[in-house]
């Protein structure tokens, strides 16, 4: 009889405070933090590996350490100029103070992304178009730090805000495009006229340095019949001496002076 007692007293400790026994350890990955409350206030921090706790009496909230991406897509902002735009970023945060990631705000996963997205909608709009697609460095640098300062207090570092598309209305980017063409088309036309003055500076050059020989305008046109020669055609090429040149001109002024 006190056998079957016995063995009854033991088969309800095991029901009873085996589970108890159970729940006084826990475990902790090495990624995590494990903030341990007693009676709903804060005893202590437990770091990566088994702790102890007093069931019933204590409890625990885990929390992830590991940088965590969140992704926001078309987020609507207007620029200082009065532009429409929609932004797709990405938010990169980490918990890096997990005891006041857990008593000072209430979910810090949302929480974070909230400010971040009303920070990029700030600094947008603090920026002309050009400036937002243009230098965009310094623009997520200013917002980095803007963010920081106010989740810092909550144990959430934000470490970057990379804004990865911005999108423009149909209207802004025909008026873009046709603003890059106009720019193309100026640039191309400068290119060509100082093209030009350079080769009248050069023609220049060649004509005073011929007047200089005479010799070089006639071993120039031998040059002209050789390179003409050198290609099957049917070309036919006529040399008069420039002395008929200056003949001609003579005989035009005499007639300019004398017209009876």
């Amino acid at each position: 009889m006190s056998f079957e007692f016995g063995s009854m007293l033991l088969l309800m400790f095991t029901i009873v405070i085996g589970p108890l026994i159970f729940k006084c350890f826990g475990t902790v990955k090495e990624y995590e933090k494990a903030v341990i409350f007693r009676f709903g206030k804060l005893v202590r921090v437990a770091d990566a590996g088994i702790f102890f706790m007093i069931p019933m009496v204590e409890n625990c909230i885990k929390v992830d350490t590991r940088t965590i991406s969140q992704s926001v897509d078309k987020l609507e902002s207007i620029t200082q100029d009065n532009v429409p735009i929609k932004v797709n970023a990405v938010i990169f945060y980490s918990k890096t103070n997990p005891k006041d990631a857990v008593i000072k705000v209430e979910n810090a996963d949302v929480t974070t992304v909230q400010v971040s997205l009303t920070a990029l909608r700030n600094i947008i709009g603090r920026h002309p178009l050009d400036q937002v697609l243009k230098d965009q460095e310094r623009i997520v640098a200013e917002m980095n730090a803007s963010i920081n300062v106010i989740t810092n207090a909550w144990g959430v570092t934000v470490s970057r805000v990379e804004m990865r598309s911005v999108e423009l209305p149909d209207s802004m980017q025909r008026v873009m495009a046709q603003e890059a063409e106009a720019k193309r088309e100026k640039l191309s036309r400068i290119i060509k006229a100082e093209a030009e003055l350079e080769a009248a500076k050069k023609l220049k050059e060649a004509a005073d340095l011929i007047m200089e020989n005479p010799i070089s305008l006639e071993l120039r046109r031998m040059q002209m019949v050789t390179e003409v020669g050198a290609e099957q055609n049917t070309t036919t090429i006529i040399l008069m001496p420039s002395e008929f040149v200056s003949m001609a001109g003579s005989i035009a002024d005499f007639v300019k002076r004398n017209p009876k």
